[in-house]
């Protein structure tokens, strides 16, 4: 499918301002896309949006399928009379610069309690019959994760692998049981759904009207604990007692020595194939309902992925094992139609993999803090000779910010000596004519300017923030995904300038 040539910034919801702790799909993200537009940005990209799990990350989710209730608007609920304004008011303090999980969640989670009994008490006519029809439509993938979120705050939180073998089993007896001894629990869990849902279809509505694309972003691994993997044990690499047998990493890289064991199991593909990569079909569907272009994750591991024993404490013993190839996108494609898709083709790219993505006719990435290495890799500077199916970024989520990645001493970078950092440092000070002062407005006119149909940038970048402002660091199992800015960091100047450079750039 063609991509028209446009710009945008990569921003997490998270790390949307306001004062209930997280940023939220409400009020906020409709005055960021105000924003956007106003920069002559067409593009806003987000991290995945489903619950979070394991390190509050977006990767490791509780569930493929769902959304993340923490998100909910407090004051979209205050709107619809499911919260009252003393219940805002009652919120604690909390930062506002970063989001304190710890903090944050429990008590978000006592205001969303509250919200579901005003729910019962008499929810707007127009919100009930919508969260109706929503349940129907929704019941292939709702009823399994409203147990599973209810039988997860049953049992305090531990993984499902814990939990009586009846339920590790999902013996048809022991669900039929804890559906009836948890009503209210899986009640609970299917009012948030509607109410994440709803509320961020009036954000994708907004966005269209302004003539703004979400692109959204799916991790080809999901969570071991999570309603996928407990739902259907059958297409996972497990063993008896439901733990993984292998687990999905990458091998030592730029990121990390040692490479990163990300933990997830890997999928048994050839039951996959057996039903026509059902699972997978109704996954993107899902993921398209939400999005409007989808960014997917780790796409070399359809080719080949790195598969790490279980026992094994680190990435550096694993082996390359083959992928379903093309054979899943032509399934997804028979189903759903040609749809637009970012082949996230970073790290250790062979050539089958670059092969599969071209003759899907899928746009790769390209990120502008890798072309420079020492040697220069693959990924050389954009020219006027470039293909345009590509999708430039200054950077990632993974990535340092670029200011920080430009201005960190050169010795403080655990994979590479600090000659090779300077070196590096030097060819793009010559490349770019710049002494590296602005040196996120240099990435960002880069990418701009290159013939590449699409130009994506994270908002730290813009803002010239520092290491202070990365949004994770690979391998790093906590102390991620809390970056937020404030309205006032985003300055009319930095507005036009942007929205300037883009209109030059014929985006």
């Amino acid at each position: 499918m063609p991509f028209p040539r446009r710009a945008g910034i990569l921003l997490h919801p998270t790390s949307l301002p306001g004062r209930f702790g997280v940023g939220e799909i409400g009020p906020e993200a409709h005055r960021w896309l105000v924003h956007l537009e106003r920069m002559r940005q067409r593009l806003w990209q987000v991290l995945p949006l489903s619950p979070t799990g394991y390190g509050d990350s977006p990767y490791q989710s509780l569930s493929t399928f769902a959304g993340n209730p923490q998100v909910v608007s407090l004051e979209w609920l205050a709107r619809e009379g499911l919260l009252g304004s003393d219940d805002l008011a009652g919120v604690p303090p909390l930062p506002d610069d970063r989001v304190d999980f710890g903090a944050v969640i429990p008590a978000r989670s006592h205001l969303l309690d509250k919200a579901v009994e005003q729910w019962h008490r008499g929810c707007p006519a127009a919100l009930g019959h919508a969260a109706a029809d929503f349940a129907e439509r929704e019941r292939g993938w709702l009823d399994d994760w409203c147990l599973f979120a209810a039988l997860k705050a049953h049992f305090g939180g531990g993984p499902w692998v814990d939990w009586p073998a009846d339920l590790v089993r999902r013996e048809p007896a022991a669900l039929r049981s804890a559906r009836a001894r948890l009503a209210g629990e899986v009640d609970r869990a299917r009012v948030l759904q509607f109410l994440f849902f709803e509320q961020w279809r009036e954000v994708r509505d907004a966005a269209r009207a302004r003539g703004i694309a979400i692109v959204g972003d799916l991790p080809i691994f999901v969570a071991h604990d999570s309603a996928d993997v407990w739902c259907h044990p059958e297409l996972f690499q497990l063993d008896a007692t439901g733990r993984p047998t292998v687990v999905a990493g990458v091998p030592p890289d730029y990121f990390a020595e040692d490479g990163q064991r990300w933990g997830n199991p890997l999928y048994r593909w050839e039951e996959h194939a057996a039903d026509g990569f059902a699972w997978w079909v109704e996954r993107l569907r899902s993921a398209f309902d939400l999005y409007d272009i989808l960014r997917v994750d780790h796409f070399r591991g359809f080719a080949a992925a790195w598969e790490i024993p279980a026992e094994a404490p680190t990435a550096a013993t694993g082996r390359w094992v083959a992928g379903p190839g093309r054979d899943l996108f032509d399934a997804a494609r028979r189903a759903l139609g040609d749809r637009p898709i970012i082949a996230e083709d970073l790290g250790l790219i062979t050539p089958d993999v670059e092969a599969l993505r071209q003759e899907l006719g899928l746009p790769g990435m390209r990120v502008l803090q890798f072309i420079f290495g020492d040697p220069p890799g693959p990924e050389a500077p954009p020219t006027d000779d470039d293909p345009p199916d590509i999708v430039v970024y200054t950077g990632t989520h993974d990535n340092d910010t670029a200011h920080g990645w430009y201005h960190t001493p050169p010795d403080a970078n655990p994979t590479r000596s600090a000659d090779e950092v300077e070196r590096e440092r030097h060819r793009l000070r010559v490349r770019l004519s710049t002494d590296g002062a602005a040196i996120h407005w240099d990435l960002i006119g880069m990418a701009l300017a290159a013939r590449a149909h699409t130009a994506i940038y994270p908002l730290q970048d813009l803002l010239g923030l520092g290491s202070t402002a990365r949004m994770n660091v690979p391998g790093r199992p906590w102390g991620n995904w809390s970056w937020r800015f404030r309205w006032d960091q985003l300055t009319p100047d930095i507005e036009t300038r942007l929205a300037t450079l883009t209109l030059a750039a014929g985006r």
